[in-house]
């Protein structure tokens, strides 16, 4: 038999110094990043073989060494301590600007520079220009568009959802989901009170909210958020808290969103009823909650599911799709989540995928189990959703019983 007790330390030692090392790349992350989104494309931009003319270089380098320095300043100004809505405003809008024409720099300045030489297109300098328009208007038109898809009322994604363990009365069911409003330095009351239009056009019996309301206090954002009290359910109207809620007194929020008339599900659950059957609606505090410091602020399934009947159905509200695992384990039939916002920037969605087993729809888990994620109603940050449209989600319970009837 083979002693490794003499090996056991060198590995723990090579996996500590592996995470020190991790750790220290994220805190240098910051830095690293916006070096990388400005100095990319203003080299493969102004400095690639084009040969612009000296004035044209020397300003378009300046403009994005102005970036550079300013992008991060209005993000702290408008994100730390400060919260000051116009350094956010000027910082996310950059910073979503920056990210697109980093991204298409980089695919349209390898793909499109790669088939005008196999073309036999001009000589270097020529395609090295052509490159350089195409990025720019690839980049000015995607950014209208995002612009544009950001800030519409979202259009409603409509699905059925068998359940196996839905009774018969409870068929056809109508769950309308809002998640990830992120009501913020970019005033949306009147967007706010529109989306609410459109929720109650749905004639949904319950309406739910799964989190991430707002960036900023409840007190900050209340006037966005007010319309939220306007949203009709005959059944109930249920809300869990995100993860941006800890980023901004969360107890505010629940307490606001109790005072619009909405049931806050923090790790408790009710029953809605119909035909004699039973569905338990339960919901979850976010992931993050434990480690916000709030007392009694936790994701513990197991209080939210207390007392409940295990033969009935389940319907979890949980802000991120990764208690997914822990649905499934407690018996959960459908789990409803946001948080991903569906990458909202392509092609950011696979940063998200790293993090989350879900980046947007229907997906099964475990042997029971299914889980629905949204893109968001709303957007966080930057104002522009590329390749990402936002959603009002309208799903309709079904049972197989009903469904089988002739």
């Amino acid at each position: 038999m083979t002693d490794t007790s003499e090996t056991r330390p060198a590995d723990g030692a090579a996996h500590g110094t592996q995470q020190s090392l991790l750790r220290r790349l994220m805190r240098l992350l910051p830095v690293i990043a916006p070096v990388l989104l400005w100095t990319v494309p203003c080299w493969l931009l102004l400095h690639a073989g084009q040969h612009w003319p000296l004035p044209v270089t020397l300003a378009g380098t300046a403009l994005f060494a102005l970036g550079l320095v300013g992008m991060p300043l209005a993000m702290v100004r408008g994100h730390g301590r400060r919260q000051q809505d116009r350094a956010a405003i000027v910082g996310d809008t950059l910073l979503g600007g920056i990210w697109v024409l980093f991204t298409w720099s980089v695919v349209l300045g390898v793909l499109l520079r790669l088939a005008l030489v196999l073309a036999d297109v001009g000589d270097g300098e020529d395609r090295a220009r052509i490159v350089t328009w195409a990025v720019l208007c690839t980049a000015a038109v995607l950014l209208a568009w995002g612009y544009a898809e950001a800030r519409r009322v979202p259009r409603v994604r409509s699905l059925d959802v068998q359940l196996p363990r839905l009774g018969a009365g409870l068929d056809g069911t109508r769950v309308v989901l809002i998640t990830d409003t992120h009501y913020g330095p970019l005033d949306r009351a009147r967007w706010s009170a529109r989306v609410c239009e459109k929720v109650n056009t749905l004639e949904a019996d319950l309406v739910c909210h799964t989190g991430d309301i707002a960036d900023g206090t409840a007190e900050r954002r209340r006037a966005q958020a007010a319309p939220l009290g306007t949203v009709r359910a005959t059944r109930a109207r249920v809300y869990v808290t995100g993860n941006h809620e800890y980023y901004s007194e969360a107890q505010g929020w629940v307490d606001l969103m109790d005072e619009l008339g909405w049931e806050p599900l923090r790790n408790r659950h009710l029953l809605l009823e119909r035909g004699g059957d039973t569905l338990v609606v339960a919901g979850v505090d976010d992931v993050t909650a434990e480690s916000s410091g709030l007392v009694g602020h936790r994701a513990h399934l197991a209080g939210a599911l207390q007392g409940a009947d295990p033969r009935h159905p389940i319907l979890l509200l949980a802000h991120q799709p990764k208690f997914i695992d822990r649905a499934a384990a407690g018996g959960v039939d459908l789990q409803l989540s946001g948080h991903t916002h569906g990458g909202q920037i392509w092609p950011f969605h696979h940063l998200v995928r790293l993090d989350q087993p879900a980046l947007a729809g229907l997906s099964h888990h475990g042997t029971r189990t299914l889980l629905y994620t949204s893109r968001g109603t709303g957007f966080w940050g930057p104002p522009f959703r590329v390749f990402a449209p936002s959603e009002i989600t309208l799903l309709v319970l079904r049972s197989p019983q009903r469904s089988s009837a002739p």
